[in-house]
């Protein structure tokens, strides 16, 4: 069993230019980064579990049975608190841009508290166990129950993955990424992200034209291996680290490429150029499954990191927080590329 650990959220998309309120209409999803992931592992047919923590009402119950509808065991949600946590994005706009508003705060998944969940418990039948850095970001006790639940895992066996997407607007309680974040990838088998998160979250050096995105695709890739070996001697549970290079291209598209690094070596996946995209919210997400998936089955490091990339560049041709990219569907993008 794959489990992931995280806030769900409802995302409102409203149309800027005062559109939303001439339409009287916002479109919302319902998302959130574990979430994402979790979704994208039950579109290819994992036994996998998603964990939050949400309040005893109809809406609530509503968005458990979505998620059930989608192939998501439900079982370990927390019942508490009395809120959902929200957040608002423009349309067209990136998580990582400035127009980002959250809603977050008293939220049921932000009360939760050390010594509240019998980790040992939850923990007793998964095989791997998924967080990412939005969830320490939220307040100290959310980042303590974090560190309480990856000690747990790594005491039983449970592999642990990390994503390290930072969220600039969510450190907001008088600590930083650095202060939290080295803490929990101690106890982490793979760490994925990128060379510059690894810098700000966990103190990882990188080169100065990298840092400012002055540099060229070798420059890059040595980079990420760079990373991922200091990684590695600093957190000496982490085994396995991948990294992932987007970049703007022609004004509204991406290039993106990606790297995991396991065993000693470095595997590169193809290079993607995208004139257009559809909606960049959980591409990473997607990309995450796409490891867990490969690892889960004990595929071959370069078919994972092929495979994981693939369904990156699918899921920005959809709509909507999740993917519902089969695994045909993702082998049909790396046929074609």
């Amino acid at each position: 069993m794959i489990l992931t650990f995280g806030e769900i959220l409802l995302r409102m998309s409203p149309k800027l230019g005062g559109e939303w309120i001439a339409q009287q209409t916002i479109p919302t999803f319902i998302g959130g980064a574990e979430l994402n992931t979790a979704t994208a592992l039950a579109s290819w047919e994992m036994p996998v579990s998603y964990m939050t923590a949400l309040p005893e009402n109809a809406l609530a119950k509503d968005m458990e049975l979505y998620m059930q509808q989608r192939g998501i065991n439900t079982e370990p949600i927390v019942w508490c608190g009395d809120r959902v946590g929200i957040y608002m994005l423009p349309q067209g706009a990136d998580l990582k841009n400035a127009g980002v508003i959250y809603d977050r705060a008293h939220s049921s998944f932000s009360t939760l508290k050390v010594g509240q969940i019998n980790w040992k418990e939850v923990l007793k039948t998964v095989k791997w166990l998924h967080l990412s850095a939005i969830s320490p970001a939220l307040n100290q006790e959310v980042a303590d129950v974090c560190l309480e639940m990856v000690k747990v895992a790594a005491s039983m066996g449970v592999k642990v993955s990390l994503d390290l997407n930072y969220r600039a607007k969510l450190w907001k309680y008088g600590k930083e990424p650095i202060d939290i974040m080295p803490q929990i990838a101690e106890h982490c088998h793979l760490i994925m992200g990128n060379v510059w998160a690894a810098n700000k979250l966990l103190g990882i050096s990188i080169d100065p034209d990298v840092a400012v995105n002055n540099a060229d695709k070798q420059a890059y890739l040595a980079q990420s291996i760079a990373s991922a070996e200091a990684i590695k001697e600093k957190f000496t549970n982490c085994q396995i680290v991948a990294n992932t290079f987007r970049f703007d291209y022609q004004h509204t598209g991406i290039e993106y490429y990606t790297t995991l690094h396991v065993d000693g070596e470095q595997y590169v996946s193809k290079v993607y150029q995208r004139a257009e995209v559809l909606d960049k919210i959980g591409s990473g997400d997607c990309f995450m499954a796409g490891l867990l998936y490969g690892f889960y089955q004990n595929h071959s490091p370069q078919y994972i990191i092929d495979f994981a990339a693939a369904a990156a560049i699918g899921k920005l041709n959809e709509y909507g927080d999740a993917t519902s990219q089969t695994v045909a569907d993702v082998e049909k993008i790396l046929s074609q590329n």
